[in-house]
């Protein structure tokens, strides 16, 4: 079985690490034979960095799923030009400021005590114009409007918003977290997220968790503290187990 987990705000609560506890249970999975996932917002660029060493070899989804990590190799999904073209008018007639990802340089025009700003890996990556960048294929936007909201809801794109932060996050149409878990050919997966990011894992995994009291949790299977994670993942190991034993050709779904 996969297990997929989002980082900030689900595994990791200071942009920087995770704690090792919540290690130890990872530790447990793939003693039980599983694998681990780590899908997340952030780039691979800036993925990597928060990772334990012992987890940095892996699959990866970043970006929201504009990034793929696999056997040491990355695989972008870019805006297409004419896009990018309409996206950057928007960006500029309504004076936005923003994060644009390129492969692995970026171009930052927001408030650096914000804290995507903080996570950001700038001992690897430049911080460039934006029209230096070669390519995009993911774009952060500070303070929309609603005229924004509406402007882009007219273009192939897919938009996840997030609320605390007051920001959108802009993706080529039909790319998020479950499109690169399918480009790494993941079908059945377990899913710990807890931002609007995180909902098309929960609709499409077998068990979802949802981390916090968050508007997400709606589409979760169940909602847990950060303090019941190392337990929750020892339950659902114990199910797992339980089912071979049920059914040696097939695990159940819950």
């Amino acid at each position: 079985m996969k297990f997929i987990f989002d980082i900030d705000g689900t595994v990791c609560f200071d942009g920087r690490t995770i704690d090792e506890s919540i290690c130890l249970a990872f530790d447990e999975i793939i003693r039980a034979n599983h694998e681990i996932v780590f899908a997340s917002a952030r780039p691979i660029r800036d993925l990597i960095p928060v990772l334990p060493e012992r987890f940095r070899h892996g699959s990866l989804v970043g970006g929201n799923g504009t990034f793929v990590f696999e056997q040491g190799k990355i695989e972008v999904e870019y805006f297409k030009d004419e896009l990018l073209k309409q996206l950057l008018a928007c960006i500029e007639a309504n004076q936005l400021t923003y994060l644009a990802d390129s492969d692995w340089d970026y171009a930052y025009t927001g408030d650096t005590e914000h804290p995507i700003y903080r996570n950001i890996n700038k001992t690897s990556a430049e911080n460039r114009e934006i029209t230096e960048l070669q390519k995009i294929c993911k774009l952060v936007l500070f303070h929309p409007t609603e005229q924004v909201l509406q402007e882009l809801s007219q273009l192939p794109v897919t938009i996840v918003e997030y609320k605390n932060e007051n920001a959108i996050d802009i993706s080529p149409l039909g790319v998020d977290k479950v499109s690169g878990l399918r480009k790494l050919k993941v079908d059945q997966f377990i899913a710990f997220g807890n931002d609007s990011n995180d909902q098309c894992l929960f609709e499409n995994a077998i068990h979802s968790v949802c981390i916090g009291d968050n508007d997400v949790k709606r589409y979760a299977t169940e909602t847990i503290s950060r303090a019941q994670i190392p337990a929750t993942i020892s339950r659902i190991l114990e199910s797992l187990e339980g089912q071979k034993y049920e059914n040696t050709n097939e695990i159940k779904t819950w």
